[in-house]
């Protein structure tokens, strides 16, 4: 009677925690958890990432009230900070650290193992020859030596009395196989490196702006849990130009190109240098990489209280809302007297009016047209708690009304002025100024994670491309009408698994061996 199957409850604490490593460091484990791993990546790819482009998801946020709470709570925002991808992360490396140690010592150890022993019947193999040869038997065995040998064959170990020469090539092909395995483990470290001791950031900058490289700066950002303020690269750039080019599609008038022109010095009392910043054309900075990402327009605009006093002035960067560059802006103007002004509304960069509709006909700033609704009272600016400056809160506040009654829309064209009703003030529409969103990394790891992706295109060129090959050669003498001869028998076997050119190959090492003793009769 067979005793009954362990159960884990049968297992004590060392043998379940062996149990658990060999499970955790198997392959078809570390597939499942890259396989993780990629799933895990989608939602940052579909969702914004704060990280990334906080105006783009400080907008989703606000067009999805409801699920923004849900996300928030399973860190969907931050997919790549999160602990859930985070473990998926470690438990990847520790799988295939655990995978690749052993299979290399094992590797090593069957590297220094010769070829095999020639099979009892080489004829019971597919790929096979035969052939009678009038040389010694130790003459026929010395040319497959050579021969074999002069074909890149690994040899075994000539051993007294044998009748056979054993030969092997390819046995490289399981190093491309574990060079490959060791180059994601490589790009996993070069990633987690960034992660640990660099950061990200982004800031959105109107053309005539400087930016200094200090955290204050930023409009988002996002250090490792390592990084320090110390590894921050001193540099100071001013936005000077920026050039966009249009072009007509079937789905609409959309960016071809457009480039930042900036003029930057490395470090303070260092010489000024120009770079025209364009898309996937970063600038580099010490240890700093900027990235041109984004583009849209900034009213200049001036707002007077009751009293007379400016109390904002400068430009307002609006959020694209489509391809036609409709744009959406806040303006907050908490020392305003007598009372708080806010203002919240569109900006048509080429206005036009279509069967009475407002529309934007063209996303190039052709004819601006700023229309603004007027709040007053309290906006909220007063409590410690941050506030997006996307986001005017208007739960304490009054909407101004015009002599009618009606809500009041200020509809300005560039210098033009508007005065508000009750003595609150002014309002100015000065120009319109490009900004562009930048965004600033530093990742330390990223030469690692380029060594790893050369390290894993070459592995799995030598895991497509090498092919692990095994060829015998067997003397024997015989007897022959003529006088004594030799019995030659060749084979050859593919180890790739996918049955491989061995025909003409074994043709071929016939061939040659034959070429050197005279032939006798081959047999079919």
């Amino acid at each position: 009677m067979s005793a009954d199957k362990p159960t884990g409850a049968d297992l004590n604490p060392r043998e379940l925690g062996r149990w658990l490593w060999r499970q955790l460091t198997s392959m078809r484990t570390a597939l499942i958890l890259l396989l993780m791993l990629a799933l895990a990546a989608v939602p940052g790819s579909v969702i914004p990432q704060e990280g990334v482009d906080s105006l783009k998801t400080s907008r989703w946020q606000a067009d999805h009230p409801t699920l923004t709470p849900v996300y928030e709570k399973l860190s969907l925002f931050s997919v790549y900070d999160s602990p859930w991808f985070s473990a998926i992360y470690i438990l990847l490396m520790v799988s295939l650290v655990g995978c690749i140690i052993p299979r290399t010592f094992v590797y090593l150890r069957a590297i220094r193992t010769p070829p095999p022993i020639a099979p009892r019947n080489l004829t019971r193999l597919p790929d096979h020859a035969s052939y009678d040869s009038d040389a010694s038997v130790e003459e026929v065995l010395q040319r497959a030596r050579e021969v074999l040998k002069g074909r890149g064959y690994r040899l075994r170990p000539a051993e007294n009395g044998s009748d056979y020469v054993s030969a092997e090539r390819g046995y490289l092909r399981e190093v491309g196989n574990l060079v490959f395995h060791l180059s994601v483990v490589v790009v996993l470290v070069g990633f987690a490196l960034g992660s640990l001791f660099g950061f990200r950031g982004g800031a959105v900058i109107a053309q005539g702006s400087t930016f200094a490289n200090t955290i204050s700066q930023y409009d988002d950002f996002e250090p490792g849990s390592l990084f320090s303020a110390d590894q921050m690269d001193p540099f100071v750039f001013s936005f000077d130009s920026f050039d966009v080019e249009w072009q007509r599609t079937n789905r609409g008038v959309l960016a071809r190109a457009f480039d930042a022109g900036l003029t930057y010095t490395d470090e303070p009392g260092a010489e000024e240098q120009f770079y025209d910043l364009r898309v996937n054309h970063p600038l580099s900075i010490g240890d700093t990489d900027v990235f041109l990402i984004g583009h849209g327009y900034a009213p200049v605009i001036t707002v007077t209280d009751g009293d007379g006093n400016e109390v904002y002035s400068g430009p307002t960067p609006f959020l694209p809302q489509d391809q036609s560059f409709l744009s959406f802006g806040v303006v907050k103007s908490p020392d305003a007297q007598p009372g708080q002004i806010g203002l919240e509304g569109l900006l048509y960069p080429t206005f036009e009016l279509v069967e009475g509709n407002p529309l934007t006909i063209y996303p190039d700033d052709l004819n601006p047209l700023l229309s603004l609704s007027v709040y007053t009272g309290d906006l909220g600016l007063d409590v410690p708690t941050s506030q997006s400056v996307y986001v005017l809160d208007k739960a304490n506040a009054t909407q101004v009304l015009d002599n009618e009654g009606k809500p009041l829309r200020l509809d300005l064209s560039i210098g033009e002025t508007a005065t508000l009703p009750d003595g609150l003030g002014t309002v100015t529409f000065d120009s319109v100024q490009p900004w562009t969103r930048i965004q600033f990394s530093q990742t330390p790891g990223k030469e690692i994670a380029l060594v790893g992706v050369v390290l894993a295109l070459i592995g799995m060129c030598g895991s497509l491309f090498i092919r692990p090959r095994r060829v015998w050669v067997r003397a024997r003498a015989g007897s022959h009408q003529d006088g004594s001869v030799t019995m030659v028998e060749v084979a050859a076997l593919d180890r790739s698994g996918g049955g491989g050119d061995v025909a003409p190959v074994l043709e071929e090492i016939v061939d040659e061996l034959r070429s050197a003793p005279p032939r006798v009769e081959e047999k079919q």
